[in-house]
Parts: structure tokens; sequence; C-alpha cells
């Protein structure tokens, strides 16, 4: 049986005015009825496609459990009874049930947690959705491999670096120094879980193929899925360079960990579409990261007072006081969502292209939870080492004189010029030799039209952040956490080659262009 949210919550209508056209869209369809979706409680949530259950989910339903796996002592079910639309929408998830994790982990990444918070390393991201600021109700640090940034709501976090070789790091105490350690030893367990699943999730995939014309044969498919775990199995023996088509999309470079008491909420945003209940982080596909690459997420909530329990004889849905991550099909009506129970130490693995194709949302417990999700980020672009080497790009083309250090470029070429500008900025240089009026007009107005729209942009993005670090909410933060507007200088100081406020260069350029 399937759940809807209870018909007491009406929706805000004020925010439907600022949600894209497709959100609203889709508001309108559902008007006041809710989509269903699935809990551990209904047997139909146990039939999905996962590949792999930990006994602990077992399907309660004896007629569609075909055997136990004697390697991992995990449940096998068969997936012919239900609905081909929708019983294989959901077979990119992958749970990692908390008693199938080392104790000794567990151990060290809870007392990392708890390091962090008494050290009062977590805070709210000051982020920018449509054009407003917000505060994120989840407080949040980003560690991971030294000089990396992750970009997400218009703001870009940089990483407390964990402990890596050829790297010098210094902790401001050791108990910071235990807890990255911690985090990477997480890292670790979770990318050669990340391999192993997506083997395993290949293997199901080629086995469901080879047996679509037998289906109803469930012996069949339980020795063929045996025989193929055991291939896993010795799979996993092999040395990890034998992996490299998997290990570039499981290679997490960064964790972005969270947390979240939510009775301290004053506020907290209710899920719209199932009626699922409090949400501490709305539905989303997680940003910036390599394409298809999966996202692996360590959850760890104390567990609640029995008074905190509902009874779940009169509950529909999900049980409010515990941590569940709801997932669906983006922006699709007719499947069912789910909400899955997160106890502490669960781990869930969102594989392959499920990311992409699907949107995850969390819903908030009674109980305080911190969360590690380990992600592949795309930092191509976004590293320490990146601008640095895009600045010694943009310097081959400066030229010192040697008798009066007097600065000029080497070319004037459009492809040159464009190039430099767009990751270096030497507008005053360029603007110098503009002047000179040693070329024609057609080049002069060739390299004016090459640059000013980079300029444009450059003046547009330093408004938005001073504006944004100048706004209430970023003024109301302590001290430690505001944002910097950095590099910043007033126009007439005379180290700068050019003012901090380009709206007089760019109207100097787009007169000479008329």
């Amino acid at each position: 049986m399937s759940h809807q949210g209870p018909q007491t919550f009406s929706r805000v209508t004020a925010s439907q005015e600022r949600v894209p056209h497709y959100k609203q869209k889709l508001l309108e369809e559902l008007g006041e009825s809710w989509l269903p979706y699935l809990t551990p409680r209904d047997a139909e949530f146990h039939q999905l496609s996962w590949f792999l259950l930990p006994t602990k989910l077992a399907c309660k339903s004896p007629e569609v459990n075909i055997g136990t796996d004697p390697i991992c002592q995990c449940s096998i079910y068969s997936v012919a009874s239900l609905p081909n639309v929708w019983k294989t929408r959901y077979s990119k998830l992958f749970l990692r049930k908390a008693d199938k994790i080392p104790q000794e982990l567990h151990h060290i990444v809870q007392e990392a947690f708890l390091t962090l918070q008494k050290h009062d390393c977590f805070f709210q991201d000051l982020v920018r959705i449509k054009g407003k600021d917000f505060l994120t109700p989840v407080s949040r640090i980003l560690i991971g491999n030294p000089g990396c940034t992750y970009k997400y709501l218009n703001t870009r976090l940089f990483t407390v670096p964990w402990p890596m070789e050829d790297y010098e790091i210094k902790y401001c105490h050791p108990e910071l120094f235990a807890a990255c350690k911690a985090l990477i030893k997480l890292n670790d367990y979770l990318n050669v879980e990340a391999v192993q699943a997506l083997q395993e999730q290949n293997l199901s995939e080629t086995k469901e193929t080879e047996n679509t014309a037998v289906t109803d044969r469930e012996q069949d498919f339980y020795t063929s899925i045996k025989g193929s775990l055991s291939e896993v199995q010795n799979s996993l023996y092999t040395p990890r360079n034998d992996c490299t088509s998997l290990k570039y999309r499981t290679s997490y470079n960064l964790t972005l960990l969270n947390y979240m008491d939510p009775l301290q909420m004053p506020y907290l945003k209710q899920e719209p579409y199932f009626g699922m209940g409090n949400m501490a982080v709305s539905w989303h596909h997680d940003e910036n990261l390599i394409e298809r690459s999966t996202v692996a997420v360590y959850s760890y909530s104390s567990e609640g007072s029995a008074s905190d329990k509902v009874n779940e004889q009169y509950l529909e849905g999900r049980d409010p006081a515990d941590w569940h991550v709801g997932l669906k099909v983006a922006w699709d009506i007719k499947t069912p969502g789910l909400a899955i129970p997160l106890r502490p130490g669960d781990c869930y693995f969102m594989l392959d292209d499920l990311n992409m194709t699907h949107q995850h949302c969390v819903l908030a417990g009674f109980q305080p939870r911190f969360s590690s999700t380990h992600r592949v980020a795309e930092c191509s672009a976004g590293t320490l080492e990146y601008i640095f080497g895009q600045c010694e790009v943009a310097l081959q083309n400066l030229e010192v004189d040697s008798d009066s250090a007097a600065l000029s470029l080497k070319s004037l070429e459009v492809q040159v010029v464009k190039e430099v500008e767009g990751i270096h900025n030497e507008t005053s240089l360029v603007l110098c030799e503009v002047g000179k009026g040693n070329g024609t007009m057609e080049q002069r107005n060739e390299i004016i039209s090459c640059f000013l729209p980079l300029l444009i942009e450059r003046q547009e993005l330093r408004k938005e952040w001073t504006a944004r670090c100048q706004c209430q909410l970023a003024m109301s933060l302590p001290e430690e956490q505001k944002p910097k507007c950095h590099p910043l200088w007033k126009d007439d100081d005379p180290s700068m080659p050019l003012p901090y406020d380009l709206e007089e260069v760019i109207a100097n350029l787009q007169t000479l262009l008329e």
C-alpha cells in the first residue's frame, strides 16, 4: 500500500510565485491531492529492483522471497511480478545498513562528528536562490583533498584538507587532525563499497537481460545471481587499478558534512508533493559533480526515546520521529516516491546517473543528525593550483622594459587578448595599447568588442558579491562566519591599475565603439 500525506497541510501560495514554471505546473496538476510514496512497511517497497537488500530490510512477503545468498547473507527477490513501468526506477540506489559496516569505523567517524561540533566547525552557508540570499537550515563544513572547492547554490566552499601524502598540513588542534583522518578513512571505505556496488549492478542488469524470456523461473534466477555474487566476491581481491573505469566515478575528493538539530529550528519547510512532512533539505540534484559519478552518504543520529515514537498501528506514511532520505524520479507524477528510514550508521549510495535522473531530499526526524556526503566534485577549474596555472598563462603575454620597468603586452591579437582577459585582469594595459592608436579603427574596435563583454561580466559579479557581503543576513552572522569581500580597494587607490567599480571604464569603451 502506498501512502499519501495528511490532508491538513495546505501549501503556501506565496511561495508558488517564486518556483520555476515546471514546478508550478506540477503543483497545479496535483491540486489539493498528494502523490503516493512507499515506506518499508509496504510490500511494494521491497519488491523494487534493488540488487542487494540487507536482511534487516528483507521483504515481509514470503511469496516473493526466493532465497538467501550464503556469501553476503542478503535476501534476493524476484521483481517479475511488478509492473515494468516502474519496478526498476530505483535500481541504482544502494543501501548499506549499519550492522554491515565495521564497528571500528563507526566509532572513529561518529567521534569525528562530535569533535568538529565541539570545535564549532559547522556553519550555516549563505546561498543565493533566484536572486535572493538565504541561510541554509543545515550547518556544514567541507573537508577533502587540499586545494579543492565545491560550488552549490552560487556559493563556493573551500576544503579543510584531510591528511594526504606529499602534503604538509598543520592543524590548530590534534583532535581536528584525528577527525579529518577518520573522515578520509571513511572516504576510502565508501570508495571500495561504491566500486563493488557498481560491479554488482552491472552484473544484475546483465543477468536480467539474459533472463527476460524466463522470468517465471525463479530458481534459475536465484542460481544465476548467486553465481554472479561469487564472481563479484572474487573480483574484490583484484588490484584497485583493475577498476579504472569505475574508479573515476567513485574516487571521492571531498565530503560535505552536515549537522542539524530539528528542535532548534524555528521553522522547517514542508515536503510539497507527497506530504512527507518536515524537510531538512529540499528536493534537489547534487551540483558540481563529475558526470555519472556516485554519491555516498553516511548518516548518524542518536536513537530517539520511546516517547518520540509514533504508534505504528495508527501511522500512515513515514514515521516523523525518524530521519529519512526521500527519493523520486525528477518531475514524474506516475512513479511512487520513496521515504527510506536512516538508522544511526546507515549508508546509501546514488549510483551512476541516479543523481541526474532523480531528485532527493532529507526528511527531518526528532533527533540531531550528522551526515557525511562524499562526492567526486568537478574541480578542473576550481582549485588554487588551477588559478595559479592560469595566472602563469596570462603573464606569458606580459613584457617588462629592461630600462624603465614599464609593462606592456607582447601581443594584441584578438584571440590572445580574449584568453588573457578571460583569466587575468590586464585591462589597463589593453586600454593603454589601444590608446596609442597604432592600429586601424577596425582593429581597435575588434579588440574592444572582444574583451568588453568579459569586463561587463566582471563588473556584474563584483556588484553581486559586494551586495551579498553587505546584505542583512550576512551582517547578522558572527564575525568569524561573515563572508569577506576580498579583494576590495578604493577607486582612487594608486597601487591598482583600475578602479574597483568598472562602470566608468565600461562606459568609455562603449563610447569608443559608437
